[in-house]
């Protein structure tokens, strides 16, 4: 099983650089989740809007790994912003993932057409303080939302959750995120699976005898990401988490780096309201 290095958040807490995403998981068994905890995950990406938070938690109860070895992202969606709102969702998901606290609880969305992530992100200053949970950030947030929150509140978000892969490193927000000390973490690290099929990531891919998906993962790590693939197969989970055994040379990461395109396979930030 491998060992999965950690970053340290801002605040001095330790997140797997490696995580499994559960968006769309229409896991009522929480198979996919027992399958991610047997090659070794630790780190599990929910949020309230997925629909899977009590198949989720069942599946991590049942499991026996001590609470202690586990990273649990919350989210709170864009319906539930707001002071009183947000306390009230991030207590349902406490109850629906079995869990009494979270490692990390983000704001889903900036929705700014709402105007109330300011306020939503004074409530998770509040959780913080109340020790329920143990890092704060935010998901899909562009400068300017983090430029706002960031004068606003007193403590910057440890996290920003973005969309980011080799077609779309975001240079300009991630070293806005370095200049703040934000980890970026990639809620689509293999562009929802368009990056397969790349002629660049094949031919590193074969250099190194992996898949292009592991390539990609692995520049996600050298990068200094945190990564968060999802799949439902347990073949490809356990080849998403076998990405340590190797490493990308200056060559592999020019070429990655020659794919940029700006190309976007989830919705702009300030289109999700």
């Amino acid at each position: 099983m491998p060992e999965i290095p950690a970053i340290t958040l801002s605040n001095g807490v330790a997140m797997p650089c490696l995580g499994f995403g559960l968006y769309k998981q229409s896991d009522r068994h929480g198979s996919a989740v027992s399958a991610a905890l047997e090659a070794g995950y630790r780190s599990f990406d929910s949020a309230s809007i997925y629909g899977n938070e009590p198949a989720v938690g069942k599946a991590l109860e049942a499991s026996g790994v001590p609470r202690r070895e586990l990273f649990v992202t919350g989210k709170v969606w864009n319906g539930d912003q707001g002071h009183r709102r947000t306390i009230q969702a991030f207590e349902r998901s406490l109850d629906d993932l079995r869990l009494d606290h979270l490692d990390l609880y983000l704001i889903h969305y900036p929705a700014p057409s709402r105007d109330r992530y300011v306020e939503t992100w004074l409530a998770l200053e509040e959780l913080l303080t109340s020790g329920r949970v143990r890092a704060i950030g935010v998901a899909n947030f562009e400068a300017e939302h983090l430029r706002r929150i960031l004068g606003a509140g007193t403590v910057a978000p440890a996290v920003n959750q973005v969309e980011l892969h080799p077609l779309l490193p975001q240079s300009r927000l991630r070293a806005l995120h370095a200049e703040h000390g934000i980890v970026t973490e990639a809620h689509t690290p293999l562009a929802r699976g368009n990056l397969v099929a790349s002629p660049a990531l094949a031919a590193v891919a074969a250099k190194h005898g992996r898949t292009p998906a592991q390539v990609a993962l692995r520049w996600h790590v050298q990068q200094g990401h945190v990564a968060i693939p999802k799949s439902a197969t347990p073949a490809r989970i356990r080849q998403n988490i076998d990405v340590f055994g190797f490493a990308l040379d200056a060559d592999d990461v020019a070429r990655i780096a020659a794919m940029e395109t700006g190309e976007r396979f989830a919705p702009r930030p300030d289109a999700v309201n």
